[in-house]
């Protein structure tokens, strides 16, 4: 279970690729992608915005999107246009709530769901209410959605924040029942006072909207019994094969900033699939050329080992792209990191902890007298040297 945080205001501010976040080093622009899956060619658009409105590189985000920054240039107009030539907004009344995750090696039916539910998500005029915070999920995923659909044997169980009432439902009911969650969960916001983004935030939440769920299914909601169920998934780096017989190779991106020669590499690719834990992966791939990609990826930076020294390690923003961050968090987190196995580590500027891990973490948060090191959420506190503090954190 999670702490509920107070929320003092009601206010949806999630940046879009309409609705632009002023960022220090100017406008950005977060383009969703469901499930995180893109072509190369629509990569090969971003790449494009990226360099003639940008700073020319794409930043991956936690949720598997990507964010062009610094559009100092941008006409807002011709770039939502242009974002809408390329397939990458399909909706502009829904742009902010197209929040679907996957597994970045899901099978043709997750694919097929993630399609579906996006399109009939960007269909009901209801749900473009929903904050941009609120998350679905189709298959497990290490991020912490508000509705999950999750395959067990011949059927789905549906999850609510995380709890399992015992819902299941078969794969041609999944996208019907995920929006009849999602419509129940805008109805007991509007009932209570309680500023809410995320369906935990709400009183009882996930118990509330499972029944009403099921009530509108037709179930019994005396039936329903909570069952805590975390979200796990393992990180993709590597050649991995798939489930088809087809090969995936997934590569890490060093700090989620994604430009220059490894960006032009991808955008050859056929299709990609950006990951939670900033990667990428090239899927349906055979094996000569699983290996040709390996190598070239690792050839532009973006390394495929699972003991490169960024793994587990992610940033905010920090400067001078934030102007809430206290220090450069990006660079000092370059300077300092080192292959562990154990926890992954989260550098932060401020206390605001953007692009935080959902799961247990190191967080590393910029202060005034320096980085204050501890170990989430138990809030455990190491001292000494910053690079001694994270290696002695992450240790379980």
């Amino acid at each position: 279970m999670r702490a509920v945080p107070a929320r003092n205001s009601d206010v949806d501010a999630c940046p879009g690729a309409l609705r632009l976040h002023q960022a220090a080093d100017g406008p950005l622009a977060r383009v969703r992608l469901p499930g995180g899956l893109l072509t190369g060619t629509q990569l090969t658009s971003l790449a494009t915005l990226a360099a003639e409105f940008g700073d020319g590189h794409l930043e991956l985000t936690s949720r598997a999107n990507l964010q062009l920054r610094a559009l100092t240039n941008a006409d807002p107009t011709a770039l939502a246009t242009r974002l809408s030539a390329a397939g990458l907004l399909p909706s502009e009344t829904h742009e902010t709530v197209r929040n679907i995750a996957a597994p970045p090696l899901a099978d043709a039916t997750l694919r097929t769901l993630v399609a579906a539910l996006d399109e009939s998500l960007c269909a009901d005029p209801a749900l473009a209410a929903l904050p941009g915070r609120f998350l679905f999920a189709l298959g497990q995923v290490p991020l912490f959605p508000d509705l999950s659909a999750i395959p067990t044997n011949d059927s789905f169980t549906i999850l609510f924040a995380g709890h399992d009432f015992g819902l299941h439902v078969p794969a041609d009911a999944v996208v019907p029942t995920l929006l009849t969650a999602a419509n129940a969960f805008l109805a007991l916001r509007a009932e209570t006072a309680r500023p809410a983004w995320r369906l935990h935030e709400l009183p009882d939440g996930p118990a509330l909207v499972a029944a009403r769920t099921a009530s509108a299914l037709g179930l019994a909601a005396a039936t329903l019994v909570r069952t805590a169920t975390g979200d796990e998934a393992p990180t993709v780096v590597g050649v991995v094969p798939q489930v088809d017989g087809l090969i995936a190779v997934g590569a890490l991106v060093p700090l989620g900033r994604l430009g220059g020669e490894a960006l032009r590499l991808l955008a050859t690719a056929r299709r990609l699939v950006v990951t939670p834990w900033r990667g990428v992966v090239v899927p349906d791939l055979t094996a000569e050329a699983a290996r040709r990609w390996a190598r070239a990826l690792d050839e532009v930076g973006l390394p495929v080992e699972p003991t490169t020294r960024w793994a587990g390690v992610t940033a905010c923003a920090g400067r001078p792209g934030c102007a809430k961050s206290l220090a450069d968090v990006r660079a000092d987190a370059d300077s300092t990191s080192t292959y562990s196995d154990g926890l992954p580590v989260h550098w932060i500027g401020c206390p605001r902890g953007c692009g935080s891990p959902s799961g247990a973490h190191v967080r590393v948060e910029a202060t005034p007298a320096g980085y204050a090191v501890t170990r989430q959420p138990d809030g455990e506190t190491f001292t000494g040297d910053t690079a001694h503090a994270v290696a002695a954190a992450r240790r379980n």
